[in-house]
């Protein structure tokens, strides 16, 4: 996913709690459990309110749903074996011991955004860099960042698939060999269209349906339900590199693979290879 440059707690202007006093005092407060953690230490403790697990009680009750219907078998089986809380926000030190049992993956709490290289980076060694606030109550079903919504029920659950954790690492990997930063670009759309907005081709009762994976898509209440009226175009790396994107909407193209198998031979192939002698052979 795209991150900021820097550690920030500036909100977005269209943020839903950019003027609540008391949303912006409980983030500030659960950064600094974040900050203040360490490699190595044991994962803290955010104590959040019964308004916070309302917000998630909610979400994560709708989304369970609509993954059932739109998210692919992988996905499902996942989550399944992740067996989040469904009444409360859970604990990061909790999904941090389901993801190193299911596939050796590891979760650290971050006050925020981090910088692009650092959150890749991250990956290269089975280490998922999460943030640990939860969105505003008052809109729970949207948020124009990353929460832990997103953090956990998207990329975690991907997460307890030791294939789709693998593929992490392999993505990791390849963003440390992509020096330069057009090659981190090019690298960083293709993670895009595919880690954080990716879809398949996958039989079902009603036949070949088109079904979700990336997180953005699971993790999101509004786009799960209509990524299906999006541009659906053939799997396509080069173009995925070059597609542009906005964060802000819908997305409105999207690359079908043909296979959670083809997913993971194709792009695991990408990450394997990809460099910036890759990136200049094909953008000479």
């Amino acid at each position: 996913m795209e991150r900021m440059a820097e550690l920030t707690m500036e909100l977005p202007a269209d943020h839903p709690g950019v003027s609540d006093e008391d949303y912006l005092a409980r983030r500030a407060h659960i950064a600094e459990v974040g900050r203040r953690y360490r490699p190595g230490d044991p994962i803290p403790e955010v104590h959040y309110s019964a308004e916070e697990d309302q917000v998630w009680a909610t979400v994560s009750a709708e989304l369970a749903q609509l993954h059932q219907r739109f998210a692919c078998a992988e996905v499902r089986d996942g989550s399944e074996r992740l067996a989040l809380p469904k009444n409360r926000v859970p604990q990061l030190h909790e999904v941090d011991a389901r993801t190193r049992q299911l596939s050796d993956f590891r979760i650290r709490p971050v006050p925020g955004l981090v910088p692009t290289r650092e959150f890749y980076g991250s990956l290269a060694e089975r280490t998922f860099l999460s943030t640990q606030y939860i969105r505003h109550h008052s809109v729970p079903f949207y948020t124009p960042e990353p929460d832990i919504v997103h953090e956990i029920i998207g990329h975690a659950t991907m997460l307890a698939s030791p294939r789709l954790a693998d593929l992490y690492e392999q993505a990791g990997r390849a963003s440390l060999r992509a020096t330069s930063d057009e090659a981190l670009d090019f690298f960083s759309r293709v993670f895009w269209f595919t880690l954080e907005f990716g879809v398949l081709h996958e039989d079902g009762p009603d036949g070949d349906q088109v079904r979700a994976y990336g997180a953005g898509l699971l993790s999101s209440y509004g786009e799960i339900q209509v990524f299906r009226d999006a541009e659906i175009r053939p799997w396509d790396i080069q173009a995925m590199g070059t597609t542009t994107y906005d964060i802000t909407q819908y997305q409105p193209v999207l690359f079908a693979a043909e296979s959670m198998d083809a997913v993971l031979e194709d792009l695991g192939a990408f990450f394997d290879s990809y460099d910036d002698d890759t990136y200049r052979r094909n953008h000479a």
